[in-house]
């Protein structure tokens, strides 16, 4: 028995399911029923994390140790190919001294990093030189612009019409090998250190291709400059990101569902797959100017400010759109690979009804972090020896009974 008074067996199912299942509630219960063991949410939530909270000291561990420069490679061999993808999900806080109940609410970033590796050879000719079907689909690409524009939740089955497209089009490229997480609610300084400390570790920076995928946001882009570039990785902007701007682009120059504004559409989507940067800034530069400047405090839909906000895109980003060359060295040109992690790392966090202390939250984020990692992270965790502590609580072992806990 441990210090907290169960197995280490029975420990590891349950700071497992607390981390897995969307509530402490539903991890309770999930024990009882397969593990058969009575655990209260409330105890479920205290073991959780207090282990979260030694995984995350052994991260900070790992990030000292590279800062040092001793932190030891995990792998001799480097990996052929391999990207570090970059994105952020959102989680609910409260106050933290107030007591029960919810003070001060408000919305925090979670920052992720998805590092994968794949077994892609490059190629002299690209291999798929004109834009896939799906991108000229006009109902596809309707449905997906409006899934990455929209904010509120999105329905079961368009997620997984989407991720099963999207995961088609990854395998035209490369095989993915390993993928293992990096997430934080810390700030994005704590989180670049992070994210070298894991390139560092599993020798990613040695790749003979590798690249940092992100949407744009310029804190991706800062992240990627003060660790990465000098590594040699490629910036790569997410296309389907892209895509968006452009399409909404098009029907604001000749109405949104019109011919014209379709055909106008799918010129720049060739002319961004062909990674021609200079038409494509013309073209939007040219409507920009038709519609004239949009005044100060105009509405997000506004015409103007639709092609404005395309144009500023595509300019700030046109050194990260070289796909003929990301194709050819057998990169992926989507982030969709990071996106689906903060999907599942968002059934745990995020919620109307979820809201978090922060280091609390850091502590959950940790445990399932370790588990969507394919390199055995959390096997890891769980042989080093762990602090002594006392006990957590009450709690109480034994076969589930219909009384409350």
């Amino acid at each position: 028995m441990g210090t907290e008074g169960y197995s280490p067996s029975v420990l590891r199912k349950a700071v497992r399911q607390a981390a897995k299942a969307a509530s402490f509630k539903d991890a309770s219960e999930d024990m009882a029923e397969l593990a058969e063991v009575a655990i209260s949410a409330t105890h479920l939530q205290r073991l959780s994390e207090r282990v979260g909270g030694e995984w995350a000291d052994a991260r900070d561990r790992q990030v000292e140790a590279y800062r040092a420069g001793t932190l030891v490679r995990d792998y001799e061999s480097a990996p052929a190919v391999a990207t570090v993808m970059l994105d952020g999900g959102r989680y609910q806080t409260r106050a933290e001294d107030a007591g029960r109940g919810v003070t001060e609410p408000g919305w925090k970033e979670l920052k992720v990093a998805c590092c994968q590796t794949y077994a892609a050879s490059p190629s002299e000719r690209d291999p798929q030189p004109k834009p896939p079907a799906k991108f000229r689909d006009r109902a596809i690409v309707a449905k997906l612009t409006a899934e990455l524009k929209s904010s509120g939740p999105k329905g079961p089955a368009r997620e997984t019409t989407t991720r099963k497209r999207r995961r088609k089009a990854r395998r035209r490229v490369s095989r993915r090998l390993v993928r293992t997480v990096v997430a934080t609610t810390q700030d994005n300084t704590a989180f670049g250190w992070q994210v070298a400390a894991e390139v560092h570790r599993r020798g990613l920076d040695r790749a003979t291709h590798k690249a940092c995928l992100g949407d744009g946001a310029s804190t991706i882009w800062s992240v990627f400059e003060f660790h990465l570039q000098a590594a040699g990785f490629i910036a790569i902007l997410d296309f389907v990101h892209l895509l968006v701007y452009l399409y909404a682009a098009a029907g604001a120059a000749e109405g949104k569902g019109t011919e014209a504004a379709w055909l106008l559409y799918e010129q720049w989507l060739t002319w961004a797959w062909s990674g021609q940067t200079v038409p494509l800034v013309a073209g939007l530069t040219a409507v920009c100017r038709r519609l004239g400047a949009a005044p100060d405090g105009v509405a997000a839909d506004d015409r103007r400010r639709v092609a404005a906000d395309a144009l500023r895109y595509v300019k700030n980003n046109r050194g990260r759109m070289d796909y003929p060359r990301y194709r050819r060295l057998g990169l992926p040109i989507s982030s969709a690979g990071v996106e689906s992690t903060i999907k599942q790392l968002n059934r745990r966090v995020k919620g109307s009804e979820k809201f978090w202390l922060k280091g609390r939250a850091e502590a959950i984020v940790q445990v399932r972090s370790a588990y969507l990692s394919e390199d055995g992270r959390a096997d890891r965790h769980w042989r080093r020896p762990r602090p002594y502590a006392r006990s957590v609580g009450r709690h109480r072992l034994g076969r589930p009974t219909t009384k409350a806990h």
